[in-house]
């Protein structure tokens, strides 16, 4: 294996500083959690917000997606822009088809290094690729020797296996239309036809990127896109980045432009979709001034742009062939020339800032909500500590009777709180009742049923129209739905609101407001998937496919697809409704134990049973160690207040981009 390139890749570094962000907002958070629990400041709830935010954090991927034709050098570029450390290529780069399925190349440390592949005969069971990861004994497992460079790319073959089937047995797997002219010519003069042998392949890789979580998505090309539409509805749009690979030699060809309309359906100003156009070495011309090729280069990037309707921006020149050979023997020179560099510093800059945002806003935001609570708890302690302080000073040099009037008066208090605190109990009733019934309509069971009936009016349909029409009022119907769950949970967000202005009217509390809570966003994942689910339609006339197969396609996608949205809001949801009383609770138990102690102090006094100066030393101590872990506490907040290093790599990134990333990583916020 090569020493690596003399200089550090911008990706590389980007990723890696994320990573090292990462890990040490996980470690402050687990300190954190420690320290709440030896503190006893740690409700159940709060509890499992941590070990959420935890899991988040150590489970999070940067996944970027290369979407191609074949033959656009999508490989090389792989190789080019990851594996280039190897001193050779990893992944097989030739002419021709390299990449038959759809693979996810990542790491995962809990399995050995390995290729997994799921056999193309898992087509004609039903279910998507996705369904099959559920299900180990579907796949076929292959070991990779990673200290034999020779070993990896023997082994990497494999994604490009094929084999060759009767037309019958493809049309079954719905990789052969009898009716398509182009398949129809791939036919071979004994009734077959060649197809990949996987349906899917998981590579896992112990690569520095991977192991800092990255995971790359190689797409093999139109017709994998449109016999797998799990691609186009699922795999491809959650990536965080989308590299779109175009050949310079080629242009935009039909089947190019075909898929980039797939993949971005009706949000061409999507942030996170690159544009390469690779192998602009072919137009290196040595009996052309560098002023010639560069503007040769830029006339070809205004053509890309204006075809696909995307700011020239966002188009990246390179050539892979010659950035791979660069970084293997040190060339700096030809890594420029390559334009690599600019490539990697952008995907640095798309990747990296946008991920950090995602997890800060989603991290951050719990975590200083759980701090916020246990300030509030402490703070409560602090002021009822005080006030005990108060009264029992004012008892140095009274007699009897002062005591006793003070025990009566801290007796009634008591008995006032309790009645309070029935109020907080019917709260938390009418709160679950609310509760269950916004979230009927999402519940597993609801849906289920709306699929079953969608099922059987599509197949009860005889006309491509109709089929359109069922499916549009599908998602409709989610949409209604998860509206429909919006209206009341916004009942309930007023109502906790109202049980937090009673008890600041009549105990003189300071609680923050409800955190705020919407379905919008899957709303709009709904639309996304809309889009998409017509954008797979637009090119395929629905009289020539067989009306089952279509239906089977849809229940398989979309619907599963749009199940899986409708299970994300009824959970988050519910962990929002989950949320809402704690912070009271929490609230309402601190102030009991306060005036519990206050009474018993004084009736200890009353009875003689400890010296008035012996409470008023407790107290004392006890004041101080509230006021030790107040500090302690705006400490762990410090440690975890997010810090703003450089990911960005080398290189600058176009600020019109940096803008549409982030957006973009709003949209993918959920």
């Amino acid at each position: 294996m090569a020493e690596g390139s003399s200089e550090t890749s911008g990706l590389l570094a980007g990723v890696a500083r994320f990573g090292v962000w990462r890990d040490n907002l996980a470690a402050s958070i687990d300190r954190l959690r420690r320290w709440l629990e030896s503190e006893d400041l740690l409700d159940p709830e709060a509890a499992r917000r941590l070990r959420h935010a935890q899991d988040r954090l150590v489970g999070d991927r940067f996944v970027v997606a290369f979407v191609a034709e074949f033959s656009r050098g999508k490989s090389e570029l792989i190789n080019a822009m990851f594996f280039a450390d190897y001193g050779q290529r990893v992944l097989p780069s030739a002419a021709g088809r390299t990449t038959m399925c759809p693979t996810e190349i990542l790491y995962d440390e809990a399995m050995p290094p390995c290729i997994r592949t799921l056999p193309i005969e898992t087509r004609a069971r039903g279910g998507s690729a996705s369904d099959f990861k559920r299900s180990a004994g579907a796949w076929q497992v292959f070991p990779l020797d990673v200290e034999s460079v020779e070993g990896m790319h023997e082994a990497f073959r494999l994604v490009a296996q094929t084999m060759r089937v009767p037309a019958e047995e493809a049309r079954v797997y719905g990789l052969y239309d009898p009716d398509d002219p182009e398949q129809a010519a791939m036919l071979g003069d004994d009734g077959t036809i060649e197809i990949s042998r996987w349906r899917h392949a998981v590579i896992n890789f112990p690569h520095p990127l991977l192991q800092n979580g990255l995971v790359i998505i190689d797409t093999p090309g139109l017709n994998a896109i449109g016999t797998e539409p799990e691609l186009t509805l699922s795999l491809v749009p959650s990536a965080h980045a989308v590299l779109f690979v175009l050949a310079a030699d080629a242009g935009v060809t039909r089947s190019d432009l075909a898929i980039w309309k797939r993949v971005v359906g009706g949000e061409p100003d999507n942030g996170n979709h690159l544009v390469v156009l690779n192998k602009i070495d072919g137009l290196w011309d040595p009996l052309k001034t560098a002023g010639e090729t560069e503007a040769e280069v830029a006339r070809q990037v205004e053509s890309v742009a204006a075809t696909l309707h995307v700011d020239a921006s966002r188009v990246f020149p390179v050539s892979a062939q010659k950035g791979l050979f660069a970084k293997v023997a040190f060339d700096g020179a030809l890594l420029q020339r390559s334009r690599l560099p600019q490539l990697e510093a952008a995907l640095a800059a798309l990747l990296a800032p946008a991920r950090r945002e995602l997890l800060q806003w989603q991290t951050i935001a719990t975590i200083e909500r759980i701090i916020g609570d246990a300030r509030r708890t402490l703070t409560a302690r602090e002021r009822g500590l005080v006030e005990q302080l108060y009264e029992l000073r004012t008892l140095q040099g009274k007699n009897q009777s002062a005591i006793e009037r003070l025990l009566l008066r801290a007796q009634a208090e008591q008995r006032e709180f309790e009645e309070a605190i029935r109020k907080t109990l019917a709260a938390r009733s009418v709160l679950w009742r609310l509760a269950q019934d916004a979230t009927a309509q999402l519940r597993g069971d609801a849906v289920h049923r709306l699929a079953q009936d969608t099922q059987e009016r599509m197949r009860g349909a005889r006309l491509s129209h109709q089929l359109q029409a069922i499916a549009r009022g599908h998602f409709e119907d989610l949409r209604a739905r998860l509206r429909q769950a919006g209206s009341g949970l916004a009942e309930i967000e007023r109502m906790v609101s109202g049980v937090q202005r009673s008890f600041a009217e009549q105990l003189g509390w300071s609680l923050p407001p409800p955190m705020q809570f919407s379905l919008d966003a899957y709303v709009a994942e709904i639309d996304r998937l809309e889009t998409a689910h017509a954008a797979q339609l637009k090119p395929i006339a629905l009289f020539t496919r067989e009306q089952r197969a279509f239906v089977d396609w849809f229940l398989e996608t979309v619907v599963r697809k749009s199940s899986g949205i409708i299970a994300g809001a009824e959970r988050d949801a519910d962990a929002w409704v989950r949320s809402l009383l704690p912070p009271l609770e929490t609230q309402v138990r601190e102030q009991r134990q306060q005036l519990k102690k206050r009474t018993q102090a004084v009736e200890r006094i009353r009875d003689a049973q400890g010296s008035l100066d012996e409470q008023i030393g407790c107290l004392e101590e006890a004041l101080q160690n509230v006021h030790r872990q107040l500090d302690a506490l705006r400490q762990h907040a410090e440690r975890i207040r997010p810090s703003r290093p450089d990911f960005s790599g080398r290189g600058t990134f176009p600020p019109e981009i940096a803008t549409r990333a982030m957006e973009a990583a709003e949209r993918l916020l959920s």
